[in-house]
C-alpha cells in the first residue's frame, strides 16, 4: 500500500549545502567551536534490522545477496567485535541513550524491576533532543519499542510500525504519533513501507528543510518473526537451503575465514539448546515438520526437512527484501547530493532468534509458507547456522546473542575503503559517536535534572585507524544471562549456570571454559561485573 505520495520530480534537482565542508577535522579538532557550522555536519542515519545473525550479511559471510549493504562495506568499513543487548527494546533504548538500559529502567536488575514498559527516568534523553539545538532536523521511520511518544523525544516526523504480527498489513500504525489510515485491500508490505517512509521524509528534507543536516533512525522490524516475505523473493531461495543447518554453517564460516572476519575455531552445535521459551501448543498448531532442537540435519524426517528448509529460505528472502529497501534508501541519498556526506551505519538489535511460537494472527498450515495467514519463526538450527561461528541466541549473552555486523560508510569522512575494525564496540556508543561527529558537547543537566556520565565511547578515533577503544569493560544482563568483558577477557553465564571464562583473543566461539583453571581471573571478572551491577542499582533506584 502506499502510504506516502512522492513528490514532484522537480525536487531531486534542488541543489543542497548539505555535504559542504571539512567534516573529519570539524568532529576530532578541539579546537573547532563545538557546534560547526550547519552546511559542515554530517547527516547520521541509523540503520538498525531486527533479530539478524552475525554471518547473515554477504559481507559477513552470508550466500543471502545483500549488494546494498555490501557496497557500504567495501566502501566503508566493517567492525569484528560490535555488540548489542541480546534483545530488542534494551538495544534501542541503549541505541538512542547511550546507557545501558538497566540503568535506565528498559531491562531489569536483579533487585530492581525493569523492562519493556519501564519508563525512562527524565534524564534519559534520547540522542534527538541533543542535535535538534545544534540544527537538526531528526526523522524515524519502523520500529519503535521505546517509551513515550516519539515526536515528544525529538523526532520532527516518524512512522511507528506497531504491527508486528502480519508485514502484509499497516493496521495499527502510526504517523507522527496518530492513527494511520488503512484501505486493507491495498498491496501493502512493512519492510517497503519503512523505505517508502524514509524516502518521502529525505525527499521533504531536499525540498523544506535542504540547509540543515539530519539524524534518520531506520528501523526494520525485519527478518523478525513471523517469517513473512513476498513470493517472488521466497522463490529466490526456495531449494537453496536442502543440506541443511550443518552445511550452511560451514559454509558461512569458511566464507568469514576467508574474509578474515574471524579467526576463532567454529563453534560446537549444542544439541539440548532450543528454544529460550517453550510454547508447547505452538507445535500442535505448527505440524511434525517442526523440531525445537539442533538436532544432526541426517536424523530430520523428509517432512522436517522440508518446513526447516523453507523456514530458512524465507528468512534469507526476508533479508534480501530489506537490503533491497536500503537500496532505494541510498539511491535518494545519491539523487540529494547527500551521500558523500552521510554517515551511514547499520547494525542488527540481537543475534538470530531461536524462538518458536504462533501468536498474533496465529497459523494456518494449509496456507503458503510465509504469506499473511501463516506464522513461522526461524527456530534453533538455522539460528545456530545464522549466528556463525558464535554460540547461543538471541537471549543469552553469550557471543550468539549479542554480536552484530557493524557496517560504517561515509565517503568525505572516512579514507579506508573495505576495512575491517577489531575493537570491542556496542551500541551505548552511538551516541557519543553521533554526538561527536555534530560537534555537541552533552549538557550536563536537563532542565535542572542532573545528566549522570555515560558509559559509551566515540567510535571515531577507530573510524581512520585500526585501534582499540579504551574502557574499562562491557557488561550484560538479559532474563539472568550475564556477562563482562574486559580486554580480551570474557565471563559469561546462563540464568541457571555457572560462570564460564573466555580468551575472545583466540576463542570467541567460546568453546575452551578456563575457569577451572584461573579461578583468580574469573573472581576478578565477577568483582568487576557486580560493581557494575552495584553501581547500575543505585541509579536506577526509584
Amino acid at each position: 500500500m502506499k502510504l506516502y505520495r512522492s513528490i514532484k520530480l522537480a525536487a531531486l534537482l534542488v541543489v543542497l549545502m548539505i555535504g559542504q565542508g571539512k567534516l573529519l577535522a570539524a568532529a576530532i579538532d578541539p579546537t573547532t567551536p563545538t557546534e560547526p557550522a550547519a552546511s559542515s555536519k554530517p547527516n547520521i542515519v541509523m540503520i538498525l534490522a531486527d533479530d539478524l545473525g552475525y554471518s547473515d550479511l554477504g559481507c559477513y559471510g552470508s550466500e543471502i545477496e545483500t549488494p546494498n549493504l555490501d557496497r557500504l562495506a567495501k566502501n566503508g568499513l566493517r567492525f569484528t567485535q560490535f555488540y548489542n543487548t541480546a534483545r530488542c527494546w534494551p538495544t534501542r533504548g541503549a541505541l538512542l541513550t547511550g546507557y545501558y538500559a538497566q540503568q535506565i529502567g528498559r531491562d531489569k536488575l536483579p533487585t530492581v524491576p525493569g523492562g519493556n514498559n519501564k519508563k525512562r527516568p527524565e534524564w534519559a534523553r534520547l540522542l534527538p533532543d541533543y542535535l535538534k539545538p545544534a540544527g537538526y532536523r531528526c526523522y524515524h521511520s519502523g520500529k519503535w519499542h521505546i517509551d513515550g511518544k516519539i515526536l515528544d523525544s525529538g523526532f520532527d516526523r516518524s512512522l511507528d510500525m506497531r504491527n508486528q504480527g502480519n508485514y502484509f498489513s499497516a493496521k495499527n500504525n502510526l504517523i507522527d504519533d496518530k492513527p494511520v489510515k488503512v484501505d486493507e485491500n491495498e498491496e501493502y508490505y512493512a519492510t517497503t513501507g519503512t523505505a517508502d517512509h524514509a524516502v518521502d521524509c529525505l525527499k521533504d528534507h531536499a525540498v523544506n528543510h535542504a540547509e540543515k543536516p539530519f539524524f534518520h533512525y531506520i528501523a526494520f522490524i525485519a527478518p523478525h518473526f513471523p517469517l513473512h516475505a513476498r513470493p517472488q523473493d521466497i522463490a529466490k531461495y526456495q531449494g537453496r537451503y536442502a543440506e541443511g543447518w550443518q552445511v550452511l554453517r560451514q559454509s558461512r564460516y569458511d566464507r568469514q575465514r576467508q574474509l578474515n572476519l574471524v579467526s576463532t575455531p567454529l563453534s560446537k552445535v549444542e544439541p539440548e539448546v532450543g528454544p529460550p521459551y517453550h510454547f508447547p501448543a505452538a507445535f500442535e498448531k505448527l505440524g511434525p515438520g517442526e523440531v525445537n532442537r539442533p538436532s544432526p540435519w541426517e536424523k530430520l524426517t523428509a517432512e522436517q526437512k522440508s518446513f526447516q528448509a523453507t523456514k530458512m529460505a524465507i528468512h534469507a528472502a526476508m533479508v534480501d527484501a530489506m537490503d533491497q529497501e536500503i537500496g532505494r534508501v541510498l539511491s535518494q541519498l545519491e539523487a540529494m547530493n547527500a551521500l558523500e556526506n552521510t554517515i551511514v551505519m547499520f547494525a542488527s538489535d540481537n543475534g538470530a532468534s531461536a524462538e518458536i511460537m504462533v501468536r498474533d494472527g496465529g497459523h494456518d498450515p494449509q496456507a503458503s509458507p510465509g504469506s499473511a495467514a501463516t506464522y513461522l519463526c526461524l527456530g534453533p538450527g538455522f539460528s545456530n547456522a545464522c549466528n556463525t561461528p558464535f554460540r547461543r541466541h538471541k537471549t543469552w549473552v553469550h557471543e550468539g546473542g549479542i554480536s552484530t555486523p557493524l557496517i560504517v560508510h561515509w565517503p568525505k569522512g572516512i579514507t579506508d575503503k573495505n576495512a575491517l575494525r577489531h575493537t570491542p564496540a556496542h551500541v551505548i556508543d552511538f551516541v557519543p559517536t553521533a554526538l561527536e561527529l555534530a560537534g555537541v558537547t552533552k549538557p550536563e543537566q536537563w532542565q535542572g535534572t542532573h545528566i549522570p556520565a555515560a558509559p559509551g565511547k566515540s567510535l571515531l578515533p577507530a573510524m581512520n585507524k585500526d585501534i582499540t577503544i579504551e574502557r574499562e569493560s562491557l557488561w550484560w544482563l538479559h532474563e539472568g544471562n550475564r556477562a563482562v568483558r574486559v580486554g580480551d577477557w570474557k565471563l559469561v553465564s546462563t540464568a541457571d549456570g555457572p560462570w564460564e571464562l573466555y580468551d575472545l583473543s583466540v576463542d570467541r566461539a567460546e568453546q575452551n571454559n578456563l575457569a577451572s583453571q584461573m579461578p583468580d581471573r574469573v573472581l576478578q571478572l565477577e568483582k568487576i561485573w557486580q560493581q557494575e551491577t552495584d553501581d547500575f542499582t543505585k541509579l536506577a533506584q526509584p
